[in-house]
């Protein structure tokens, strides 16, 4: 059977993308999702999307990883679909729909899109890191060696250690630039590995380095080793509210497999 698709990018995080509005995608074939995802014998991706008809908004995101499995939020590539959205002629400039963790507004203005997150309210401040969730997962430290670390190494340790175990984490590296500048590096469960970006791991890391007081500002650049993303935020009574996360979301090119 034949399967057109659709490949996006946001900062080097990529995404198959498929049209399942007629609901002829077989979500249940896990090793199908994980060959599309494959980049030796499949399409290549970090992660494959469906894009679906909601009864009340513009569509729904289905999410999975690419080990085949559906997952928690996907920030990037959430922007990726909303400039999927606009291509497929659903969508113009702004957007409203559903993921797994909730209904989200996005902004797009030519490849830029902005995505607003889920409101966070609660950061937990450890001994060395960080851990919140902000749609999905995220263990945030600092890493002085940024540019050499081995991130596969450390961050799958981290992931299926104490006490993330099975459940697991995403696991964020970082290195402050400037005041309102930061370098992440991301090892993502799902893709088992490090990615080139990470949308909610950025916006995991923009909140933590605000709570540990390492900037005032309220929006906040994170250079990730496939481009820059910025964070923008309110902060209001412990809570972090009003979060988007903007930059670049592209199509690559489109075919059938």
């Amino acid at each position: 059977m034949m399967q057109s698709f659709y490949k996006y990018q946001g900062t080097g995080n990529d995404f198959v993308m498929i049209d399942n509005r007629q609901q002829n995608f077989n979500k249940n074939n896990t090793k199908r999702i994980a060959h599309l995802c494959d980049r030796r014998f499949g399409i290549g991706a970090d992660g494959l999307i469906l894009l679906e008809n909601h009864s009340s908004l513009d569509f729904k995101m289905v999410y999975y990883n690419a080990d085949g499995n559906e997952s928690s939020m996907c920030g990037n590539g959430g922007r990726c679909l909303v400039a999927f959205a606009k291509q497929m002629g659903i969508i113009t400039d702004h957007a409203v729909f559903e993921a797994i963790d909730g209904l989200h507004h996005a902004k797009i203005s030519d490849d830029i899109v902005s995505l607003q997150m889920k409101d966070v309210d609660a950061v937990d401040r450890f001994e060395n890191h960080v851990f919140l969730d902000t749609g999905s997962p995220h263990h945030v430290q600092f890493e002085n060696d940024l540019e050499n670390f081995d991130v596969k190494e450390a961050g799958s340790k981290i992931r299926y250690g104490a006490p993330y175990h099975d459940a697991g984490s995403n696991v964020n590296f970082v290195k402050k630039i400037a005041a309102a500048t930061f370098a992440v590096r991301t090892y993502e469960r799902g893709v088992e590995d490090e990615t080139l970006s990470c949308g909610t791991g950025v916006t995991a890391v923009a909140l933590a380095m605000h709570t540990l007081d390492e900037t005032e500002a309220n929006e906040i650049t994170l250079n990730t080793q496939g481009g820059a993303l910025k964070v923008s935020f309110d902060f209001e009574n412990g809570t972090y509210k009003n979060i988007w996360l903007i930059g670049p979301a592209q199509l690559v090119y489109t075919g059938t497999i």
